[in-house]
Protein backbone atom coordinates (compact mmCIF):
# COMPACT_ATOMS: atom_id res chain seq x y z
CA UNK A 1 0.00 0.00 0.00
CA UNK A 2 1.78 3.25 -0.62
CA UNK A 3 1.53 6.29 0.68
CA UNK A 4 -0.46 8.00 -1.76
CA UNK A 5 -3.36 5.29 -1.25
CA UNK A 6 -3.00 5.69 2.65
CA UNK A 7 -3.36 9.34 2.64
CA UNK A 8 -6.30 9.45 0.30
CA UNK A 9 -8.53 6.67 0.66
CA UNK A 10 -10.15 6.07 3.56
CA UNK A 11 -13.52 6.74 4.49
CA UNK A 12 -14.45 10.48 5.77
CA UNK A 13 -17.40 11.04 7.80
CA UNK A 14 -18.67 14.71 7.70
CA UNK A 15 -20.68 15.68 11.06
CA UNK A 16 -22.54 18.56 10.42
CA UNK A 17 -24.68 20.28 13.08
CA UNK A 18 -25.63 23.60 15.13
CA UNK A 19 -27.93 24.62 17.39
CA UNK A 20 -28.67 21.44 19.87
CA UNK A 21 -25.98 19.42 18.04
CA UNK A 22 -23.21 18.80 21.40
CA UNK A 23 -25.72 16.38 22.27
CA UNK A 24 -25.58 14.41 19.17
CA UNK A 25 -21.90 14.92 18.56
CA UNK A 26 -21.52 13.13 22.02
CA UNK A 27 -23.78 10.00 21.91
CA UNK A 28 -22.36 9.45 18.24
CA UNK A 29 -18.69 9.22 19.44
CA UNK A 30 -19.71 7.61 22.54
CA UNK A 31 -20.74 4.60 20.24
CA UNK A 32 -17.77 4.90 17.68
CA UNK A 33 -14.42 2.21 18.33
CA UNK A 34 -11.34 4.32 18.62
CA UNK A 35 -9.58 2.41 15.32
CA UNK A 36 -11.95 1.90 12.81
CA UNK A 37 -10.17 3.41 9.87
CA UNK A 38 -12.26 6.58 9.49
CA UNK A 39 -11.73 10.04 9.69
CA UNK A 40 -14.50 12.32 11.13
CA UNK A 41 -14.89 16.19 10.90
CA UNK A 42 -17.36 17.90 12.97
CA UNK A 43 -18.41 21.00 11.02
CA UNK A 44 -20.47 23.22 13.29
CA UNK A 45 -21.32 26.57 11.83
CA UNK A 46 -20.30 28.99 14.72
CA UNK A 47 -19.83 32.65 13.28
CA UNK A 48 -18.37 34.31 16.25
CA UNK A 49 -18.14 32.20 19.44
CA UNK A 50 -14.97 30.53 19.69
CA UNK A 51 -15.38 26.56 19.46
CA UNK A 52 -15.18 24.49 22.75
CA UNK A 53 -15.88 21.56 21.38
CA UNK A 54 -12.05 20.51 20.83
CA UNK A 55 -11.55 20.56 24.86
CA UNK A 56 -15.46 18.96 25.05
CA UNK A 57 -15.32 16.41 23.38
CA UNK A 58 -11.90 14.34 24.45
CA UNK A 59 -13.80 13.42 27.46
CA UNK A 60 -16.25 10.93 24.86
CA UNK A 61 -13.54 9.29 22.47
CA UNK A 62 -10.37 7.58 22.75
CA UNK A 63 -9.53 9.00 19.22
CA UNK A 64 -7.36 12.62 19.15
CA UNK A 65 -9.67 15.25 18.83
CA UNK A 66 -7.87 18.22 16.77
CA UNK A 67 -8.82 21.38 16.31
CA UNK A 68 -8.40 21.93 12.11
CA UNK A 69 -5.83 24.58 11.41
CA UNK A 70 -4.37 25.14 7.38
CA UNK A 71 -2.92 22.24 5.58
CA UNK A 72 -3.55 20.10 8.41
CA UNK A 73 -2.85 16.37 7.23
CA UNK A 74 -6.47 14.65 7.29
CA UNK A 75 -5.65 11.39 8.91
CA UNK A 76 -8.02 8.34 9.94
CA UNK A 77 -8.49 7.45 13.44
CA UNK A 78 -8.73 10.93 14.33
CA UNK A 79 -11.75 13.72 15.33
CA UNK A 80 -11.50 16.79 13.46
CA UNK A 81 -13.03 19.94 14.57
CA UNK A 82 -13.91 22.64 12.35
CA UNK A 83 -12.52 26.52 14.09
CA UNK A 84 -14.96 29.29 14.10
CA UNK A 85 -15.55 31.96 11.08
CA UNK A 86 -13.90 29.77 8.78
CA UNK A 87 -15.00 28.03 5.66
CA UNK A 88 -13.18 24.19 5.25
CA UNK A 89 -11.69 22.64 2.17
CA UNK A 90 -10.16 19.68 1.19
CA UNK A 91 -6.75 19.88 -1.21
CA UNK A 92 -4.21 17.03 -1.49
CA UNK A 93 -5.24 15.13 1.25
CA UNK A 94 -5.07 18.28 3.99
CA UNK A 95 -7.15 20.73 5.32
CA UNK A 96 -7.64 24.09 3.46
CA UNK A 97 -8.89 27.26 5.76
CA UNK A 98 -10.59 30.44 4.22
CA UNK A 99 -12.57 33.00 5.76
CA UNK A 100 -16.18 32.29 6.10
CA UNK A 101 -17.59 33.20 2.64
CA UNK A 102 -21.21 34.08 4.28
CA UNK A 103 -20.50 36.08 7.26
CA UNK A 104 -24.18 37.58 7.32
CA UNK A 105 -27.46 35.38 7.43
CA UNK A 106 -26.77 31.33 8.31
CA UNK A 107 -23.55 29.94 7.43
CA UNK A 108 -23.45 27.55 4.60
CA UNK A 109 -19.89 25.61 6.16
CA UNK A 110 -21.25 22.35 6.05
CA UNK A 111 -22.52 22.86 2.25
CA UNK A 112 -19.15 24.35 0.85
CA UNK A 113 -17.06 21.34 2.84
CA UNK A 114 -19.13 18.41 1.68
CA UNK A 115 -18.53 20.08 -1.95
CA UNK A 116 -15.12 20.23 -1.62
CA UNK A 117 -14.87 16.14 -0.66
CA UNK A 118 -16.82 15.67 -3.60
CA UNK A 119 -14.52 17.16 -5.66
CA UNK A 120 -11.02 16.28 -3.67
CA UNK A 121 -11.63 13.37 -2.13
CA UNK A 122 -10.62 9.88 -3.47
CA UNK A 123 -12.51 7.81 -0.34
CA UNK A 124 -15.76 6.88 0.60
CA UNK A 125 -17.62 9.76 2.15
CA UNK A 126 -20.13 9.83 4.69
CA UNK A 127 -22.42 13.12 5.29
CA UNK A 128 -24.27 13.29 8.33
CA UNK A 129 -26.80 16.18 9.49
CA UNK A 130 -27.77 16.18 13.19
CA UNK A 131 -29.31 18.82 15.28
CA UNK A 132 -29.10 22.37 14.16
CA UNK A 133 -31.41 25.57 12.35
CA UNK A 134 -32.06 26.40 8.97
CA UNK A 135 -30.68 23.79 5.87
CA UNK A 136 -26.88 23.90 6.24
CA UNK A 137 -25.81 20.71 4.39
CA UNK A 138 -28.77 20.08 2.33
CA UNK A 139 -27.75 21.15 -0.90
CA UNK A 140 -24.72 19.27 -0.83
CA UNK A 141 -26.41 15.84 0.08
CA UNK A 142 -27.42 14.98 -3.76
CA UNK A 143 -23.85 15.75 -4.91
CA UNK A 144 -22.48 12.95 -1.84
CA UNK A 145 -25.10 10.81 -3.26
CA UNK A 146 -23.45 11.02 -7.35
CA UNK A 147 -20.09 9.97 -6.23
CA UNK A 148 -21.60 6.91 -4.20
CA UNK A 149 -21.58 8.13 -0.53
CA UNK A 150 -23.78 7.75 2.01
CA UNK A 151 -26.38 10.26 3.43
CA UNK A 152 -27.59 10.24 7.27
CA UNK A 153 -30.37 12.40 8.59
CA UNK A 154 -30.34 12.81 12.51
CA UNK A 155 -34.12 11.33 13.04
CA UNK A 156 -36.21 14.21 14.18
CA UNK A 157 -37.36 13.33 17.64
CA UNK A 158 -34.09 12.79 18.86
CA UNK A 159 -32.66 16.25 17.43
CA UNK A 160 -33.00 19.35 20.37
CA UNK A 161 -33.46 21.39 17.16
CA UNK A 162 -34.90 19.33 13.96
CA UNK A 163 -34.54 21.97 11.04
CA UNK A 164 -31.01 21.07 10.20
CA UNK A 165 -32.26 17.33 9.58
CA UNK A 166 -35.64 18.31 8.39
CA UNK A 167 -34.20 20.13 5.52
CA UNK A 168 -31.52 17.85 4.69
CA UNK A 169 -34.54 14.77 4.93
CA UNK A 170 -36.38 17.13 2.47
CA UNK A 171 -33.74 17.39 -0.47
CA UNK A 172 -34.66 13.41 -1.08
CA UNK A 173 -31.19 12.66 -0.98
CA UNK A 174 -31.11 11.10 2.55
CA UNK A 175 -30.01 7.27 2.70
CA UNK A 176 -30.65 6.93 6.29
CA UNK A 177 -33.09 8.41 9.43
CA UNK A 178 -31.41 7.80 12.54
CA UNK A 179 -30.74 8.51 16.45
CA UNK A 180 -26.89 9.36 17.05
CA UNK A 181 -26.71 5.38 18.23
CA UNK A 182 -27.81 4.54 14.90
CA UNK A 183 -25.90 7.00 13.19
CA UNK A 184 -22.69 5.38 15.07
CA UNK A 185 -23.79 1.60 14.64
CA UNK A 186 -23.90 2.38 10.28
CA UNK A 187 -20.76 4.13 10.57
CA UNK A 188 -18.98 1.42 11.92
CA UNK A 189 -20.95 -0.93 9.35
CA UNK A 190 -19.49 1.16 6.23
CA UNK A 191 -16.18 1.30 8.10
CA UNK A 192 -16.05 -2.57 7.97
CA UNK A 193 -18.02 -2.66 4.17
CA UNK A 194 -14.76 -0.45 3.19
CA UNK A 195 -12.42 -2.81 5.17
CA UNK A 196 -13.57 -5.83 3.54
CA UNK A 197 -13.69 -4.39 0.31
CA UNK A 198 -9.63 -3.64 0.01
Amino acid sequence: MDIQRVAKDFPVVCVGGSAGGLDAYIRLLKHLPADMGVAIVIVNHLRTVATQLHEILPHYTEMPVELITERLEIEPNHVFIIPEKRDLYVLDGKFRLKPISKPWGWPDVITVFLRSLTEHWDGKLVAVIISGYDGDGAAALCGIKEVGGITIAQKLDTAGQPDMPESAIASGCIDYILSPEGIAREIVRIAHAVAKAE
